[in-house]
């Protein structure tokens, strides 16, 4: 996967609207759970896109220095040649001279060629450390959206649990008679009071019988006093 494809993708997720993609979500959870999926792999692929590009990034610039420290010292040894020359020159050694010269134009040269190399180097080096501050700047905001998208998912979880059990605790209220909370004890004050009232009944219909039996006795009572006295009065005539 290339540095610029990556440096998109972390672009592109570290922007992502949580919230709109929520709101457009069926099941918010189950959306939240995948995108936390994505976001970590995501986070994963771009570590490893980040810890590549900042090795090479590195090489480029040891290589950059070693550029730079190799045209320091062939310069310096150019420099010593040049004056080796000079005092053999000076001492009329014509020959041993231009030999030292020669020398000195070699290390010139090298040390041109490493100052080439290490100023072709320097536009690729500023490419890759914009590079690398980009990727370490999209991976931050990775994590901290990952961070993110964890919170809200914990705190979406601890109100679908907190709704569950409020729904439960609704509907059993729902069969409770909340407004009588003596309902049962009416209930049975009730049925106690329809056994009293057929005991009553029942003493009510025993005292009528006996009442009868007592008139009955009573009416018994008259047709003899009445046959008592008819006989009297035959006697009497």
């Amino acid at each position: 996967m290339t540095k610029q494809t990556i440096l998109g993708r972390v672009a592109q997720l570290a922007k992502a609207n949580i919230n709109a993609l929520l709101d457009q979500a069926e099941d918010p959870q189950k959306m939240l759970d995948q995108l936390i999926r994505d976001y970590t792999e995501n986070i994963r692929e771009a570590e490893e896109a980040v810890a590549t590009t900042i090795g090479n990034l590195r090489m480029l610039e040891q290589d950059h220095k070693e550029d730079q420290d190799a045209a320091l010292e062939w310069g310096a040894k150019a420099l010593a040649a040049s004056k080796k020359g000079d005092e053999l020159r000076a001492d009329g050694n014509a020959t041993e001279a231009d030999k030292f010269d020669r020398l000195a134009k070699v290390a010139l040269g090298r040390q041109l060629r490493a100052e080439k190399e290490a100023k072709e180097a320097e536009p690729t080096i500023a490419s890759q450390t914009e590079i690398v501050d980009k990727l370490r700047s999209g991976l931050d905001r990775m994590k901290v959206k990952l961070t993110e998208l964890q919170s809200r998912r914990d705190q979406l979880v601890a109100r679908a649990k907190t709704a569950e059990a409020q729904n439960q605790m609704l509907d059993a209220a729902q069969n409770i008679d909340v407004l009588d909370p003596t309902s049962e004890l009416s209930r049975f004050e009730e049925k106690v009071r329809r056994e009293e009232a057929r005991a009553l009944g029942k003493q009510e219909l025993a005292a009528s019988s006996l009442d009868a039996q007592f008139e009955e006795l009573d009416g018994l009572g008259d047709a003899a006093e009445v046959e008592a006295r008819l006989a009297a009065l035959k006697a009497t005539t």
